[in-house]
């Protein structure tokens, strides 16, 4: 079994509102919001991709340069989205250590694999998650396994692949002067007080209005009352940036990521061999804009801003009789029909037939980044 996390919780969102000519546009951000309930407290290592030390996170030391009204600085998870992954791990429990007695019911190395990105907020997500899934029970120590920033694939990595980043370097601007999005963006702008000069878009506002709504904190009226065309807008701006007919950029967006599944998956089932013992759960902690594009891969993908503490579930099976393997996927609990997939219970050959075509190696992957400035290199000599 294989789980994915997105969008580790309710962070605090810094206020990219430029500089409205109305005050109350910024809330305050009480530091009683970084709190961490009881029940979520679980002690955890963090180490690199083999077990060395930590790696440095630059989006830490980023985050920690943006203070927030109220003394707080921006990217932190609070109590809220603490109880949110709890809530999680514990539907989680419910069905694979309640009604199916698949996990162990306290934390087993031997049985999970934990794999999150390096920031800060995400690891306390898991921890939150693991705590609600086995109740801050565990019979050894729980490692949670992170990568460099510079070679991290459970995001887009606009900064390490060059040609990932040409291609959609001016989409995400292009996108805010797009029919029906830059109406909308100038409507909410004036509502808001916000001059129209100010870099302000739609995947800025959605972090925002969504970060004050989960908390209850007061928020501009217009903000409120454009909630929904906000994250519509969002997803219309993801979408443009990353394009479902540019399989080159989902590959590269997300390749590496599922590559690493489908090795998983073929470990399991016997096709290649394990170096490691085989785990009955891979837990990766990852994000919002990590799900988009995986959800357009696997054709499941709703048009929906993926929420606070949403999960993809992938399930195993093997048939008692015919020997044969099945994939089911389950996100935010319902479950899917992927792509070329008869129905919910897929042939594992069709559902590793359907990712095929964005997967990428670590050396495609490598390749296909590098493409265009080996292109821009060549041009220039």
């Amino acid at each position: 079994m294989k789980v994915w996390a997105g969008r580790g919780g309710s962070s605090l969102q810094s206020q990219h509102f430029g500089r409205p000519r109305r005050a109350d546009h910024k809330v305050e951000w009480n530091p009683q919001l970084l709190e961490v309930p009881p029940q979520t407290q679980f002690d955890y290592t963090v180490t690199n991709l083999i077990g060395g030390p930590k790696p440095h996170s630059p989006y830490d030391s980023q985050y920690r340069e943006t203070v927030l009204k109220g003394g707080m600085f921006a990217g932190q998870l609070t109590k809220v989205g603490m109880q949110q992954m709890f809530t999680l791990g514990e539907r989680l429990r419910k069905n694979y250590v309640e009604d199916i007695p698949f996990l162990s019911p306290t934390f087993n190395p031997q049985e999970v694999f934990i794999r999150s990105t390096n920031i800060f907020r995400n690891l306390e997500s898991t921890r939150c998650l693991l705590a609600g899934l086995f109740q801050c029970q565990k019979e050894g120590p729980i490692t949670i396994h992170t990568d460099e920033a510079h070679s991290e694939v459970l995001y887009p990595n606009y900064q390490n692949c060059w040609s990932l980043r040409q291609r959609t370097r001016g989409r995400r601007q292009a996108a805010s002067l797009q029919p029906g999005i830059s109406e909308d963006l100038k409507k909410v702008k004036e509502g808001m007080g916000v001059d129209s000069s100010d870099e302000i878009d739609f995947l800025i506002l959605l972090d925002n209005v969504a970060a004050e709504q989960a908390h209850s904190l007061p928020t501009c009226p217009m903000l409120k009352r454009f909630a929904w065309i906000i994250e519509q807008r969002a997803v219309d701006t993801s979408l443009y940036i990353l394009q479902k007919e540019d399989r080159e950029s989902l590959q590269m967006a997300v390749g590496p990521f599922l590559h690493i599944l489908e090795s998983n998956l073929l470990r399991a089932v016997g096709r290649t061999p394990a170096p490691d013992k085989i785990r009955k759960l891979y837990l990766y902690a990852a994000h919002d804009v990590t799900l988009i594009p995986l959800l357009m891969t696997l054709g499941i993908f709703d048009h929906k801003w993926p929420p606070f503490a949403v999960d993809l579930t992938m399930e195993l099976y093997q048939h008692l009789e015919s020997k044969e393997w099945f994939v089911q996927l389950y996100y935010h609990g319902k479950e899917q029909v992927p792509r070329g997939c008869p129905d919910g219970l897929c042939p594992l050959e069709m559902f590793l037939n359907t990712i095929s075509a964005y997967t990428l190696s670590p050396e495609k992957y490598h390749a296909l980044c590098s493409q265009a400035q080996a292109m821009e290199v060549g041009n220039g000599e």
